[in-house]
């Protein structure tokens, strides 16, 4: 029996290439950033949180996720 292989080895999020890219979660660092970058923005465009908060908290998702991204490690499809 043929067993299914990983693109590059990979880490098994990575088997579904050719269906909507891999699934690893490393590679939806970007997204994630997007997603929280816009979410702060937008809160403080509403006034749900006020423009101090907003201008500590930008800042800190940065900081997170770099510090993320230098210790994680990377998986083979990469």
């Amino acid at each position: 029996m043929e067993e299914k292989m990983t693109q590059g080895g990979g880490c098994g999020g990575c088997e579904d290439m050719g269906k909507g890219g891999c699934r690893c979660p490393h590679h939806m660092m970007f997204p994630f950033l997007v997603v929280a970058f816009g979410a702060t923005f937008l809160l403080g465009a509403f006034n749900v949180i006020d423009g101090e908060t907003v201008n500590v908290i930008w800042p800190i998702i940065v900081v997170l996720a770099g510090l993320k991204k230098m210790f994680a490690r990377m998986c083979k499809c990469c």
